[in-house]
Formats: structure tokens, sequence, C-alpha cells
């Protein structure tokens, strides 16, 4: 199971990657960075991207609609998958890391947008959140 650094560099193997980082969206603290940040500082960036995952996680009209029968989810994992935010020249991915976190980090790939996948960065971003571990 790779670690922070390890899964960091692997999303920027991705084609278009500008830059990622492992944030925790309660408190806006960046966990891990690698490449380009956008703005040109990655604390910046990570405090900007935890506000936004904070406002979709915490908001009850994303929540997915689960059985009122079934109860609450057995697991801790945030309501929201990934969140894409898209702009002329660029894609913001922020793909939310399950249970095995305490739900409360998100991996975020700045993504070229003529050079990048969008559909492969979700793929790849899923699969990377499933294995992460913290190291």
């Amino acid at each position: 199971m790779p670690g922070i650094d390890e899964c960091l560099l692997e999303a920027m193997r991705l084609p278009g990657a500008r830059g990622a980082a492992l944030v925790d969206w309660t408190s806006g603290l960046a966990l891990g960075t690698v490449g380009e940040s956008p703005g040109g500082d990655h604390e910046v960036a990570a405090v900007e991207a935890a506000e936004f995952a904070r406002l979709a996680a915490e908001q009850h009209a994303f929540a997915p609609d689960d059985d009122p029968e079934a109860g609450p989810a057995a697991d801790a994992d945030p309501p929201v998958e990934d969140l894409i935010v898209s702009n002329r020249d660029s894609y913001h991915v922020l793909r939310f890391v399950g249970a095995s976190f305490d739900g409360s980090v998100f991996l975020h790939l700045w993504l070229a947008r003529a050079e990048g996948n969008l559909a492969l960065a979700r793929i790849r971003l899923a699969e990377m959140a499933e294995r992460l571990v913290l190291a």
C-alpha cells in the first residue's frame, strides 16, 4: 500500500498533471504536496480547496439517497466521492479518501486541460484513494 509521497508521485504521472496534494479538509492542512501549486502557494491552495471540500461534504443536498429503513451508514465516508472544478485552462479534481482516514482527507489533483484526461484522472484517483495509507 502506497504512502502519501508514493501516492502523490503516482498522481503526477497522469497526463497533464501540474500538481497534487493530500489535504485534511477539516483543518486545511496539506499533509503532502508535489509539483506546482495553483496560485503559487501550496498552503494557501490547500486551505482554499479544503473550504470548498468542507462546504460540499457537509451539505445534505449532496448526500446519497440512503434507505431510511437501513439506518446510518456503517462507515465514516464523506457523502461526496469527488468534486471537479474546471476553468478555461485546467481541472481541479478533489477525491475524498474513505473511512481509513476518518473521512477527513482528500486528494487534490491540478490537471492541465489541454493535456489531461479527466475521466482517467477520476478513475486513477479513486484507485489511489483506496490504496493510500498514512506513512
